[in-house]
């Protein structure tokens, strides 16, 4: 058992914990800078117990062997659904929705962390499947799996999270094996819904459908649905090669900037450290996404590669949206870049998924 336990703690990636606690820095810097000056000023301080905490979990869940977590993941997805249920009955709102359960001082997301649960569901599903092509009835199971927790925050309302499930369902069928034929037939039938959903009013709300028409042209509606596109172009594009310094970004200091220490982070963040920072920022990301990958190929079993591919494609989803959003090529969705945005949730689900991938790494060599 020693023995055991040195290998584990020898084959932790140490590389990759480094990489995430560099972007953690990032992030606790520009949290303090972008609220240094306002009554969030405490919000860079939270940031590094969220991390802290992360850090916890992190190592908790790599000393807990990835297929107990797979053979308990039906009893999380139906806790977390009924959470999810709880939340829009007896949930804290705010800003006009319900995503938060308050359990004393602590407000828990429980959103946040379905993403982990779904990863390991829809794992367990695939692996159990054998690797053999997918059949009809299997891929509209898998859809049902996602699809619950999906329509349950899609009503909170929220838009942003209930889009991070996406890409979990689409690496599961994925790496499967789903063929052309039945993906061609999904898009083309995903289109048609999503038409449905767009023209029956009933689903979108009036501010989600601005949110995601309003950065193809902006400048139509500058001061309402145009305005947080616009301010974050303009961050962004005045930080130029070097960046105007911490705490001196005129976009993110004066206010115009909309909640910089969120959604909008990259924005601030490329503001105040210029294309360089920004630069340097997406270069964490790739290293942080390919050591994963590599981990994925290198787990001993399906499962693992499966549940490793599902944090790559959840994390890939957000930088991209995220990023995007920022400069103007993708709508505002409102999703968090990872351990980037400011958030107790959003930090804890990514440490936390990274404790499972830890977990898959850890246990390559072992029977």
């Amino acid at each position: 058992m020693p023995l055991r336990r040195f290998l584990s703690f020898r084959d932790f990636d140490w590389t990759l914990l480094g990489l995430v606690l560099l972007l953690c820095a990032m992030s606790v810097l520009e949290v303090h800078s972008a609220t240094v000056h306002t009554k969030f000023a405490s919000f860079g301080t939270k940031q590094v117990l969220f991390i802290g905490a992360g850090l916890v979990g992190m190592f908790v869940l790599a000393k807990i062997d990835y297929h107990r977590l797979i053979d308990w993941s039906p009893w999380f997805y139906g806790i977390f659904v009924v959470s999810l249920v709880a939340v829009k009955v007896i949930g804290h709102k705010a800003l006009g929705a319900r995503r938060w359960i308050a359990v004393g001082p602590i407000q828990f997301q429980p959103s946040e962390w379905v993403k982990l649960v779904l990863i390991l569901a829809v794992a367990r599903y695939i692996a159990n499947i054998g690797g053999r092509n997918l059949t009809w009835t299997e891929i509209f199971k898998a859809f049902g799996m996602v699809g619950v927790p999906m329509i349950l925050v899609l009503v909170q309302p929220d838009l942003g999270t209930t889009l991070t499930y996406a890409p979990i369902l689409v690496a599961g069928l994925f790496l499967g094996g789903i063929n052309l034929r039945q993906s061609l037939i999904l898009i083309t039938v995903g289109a048609v819904l999503v038409g449905g959903v767009w023209s029956s009013g009933k689903i979108l709300k009036p501010y989600q459908k601005a949110r995601l028409t309003s950065f193809i042209n902006p400048g139509n509606d500058p001061r309402g649905a145009g305005y947080q596109v616009l301010q974050s172009e303009i961050a962004v594009g005045s930080g130029g090669v070097w960046g105007k310094g911490l705490e001196k970004g005129t976009q993110t200091q004066g206010y115009f900037l909309p909640i910089p220490y969120t959604d909008f982070i990259f924005a601030a963040f490329s503001e105040e450290h210029g294309f360089v920072g920004a630069f340097f920022i997406l270069l964490l990301y790739f290293l942080i996404l390919m050591r994963l990958i590599q981990n994925a190929q290198t787990a001993a079993d399906l499962p693992g590669s499966l549940i490793i591919m599902g944090i790559v494609a959840v994390l890939t989803f957000q930088i991209a949206v995220n990023v995007g959003m920022v400069i103007g090529l993708m709508p505002v969705t409102g999703i968090p870049l990872p351990l980037m945005s400011y958030g107790g949730s959003s930090v804890l689900f990514t440490f936390l998924a990274l404790g499972v991938a830890m977990n898959v790494r850890m246990r390559r060599f072992v029977n």
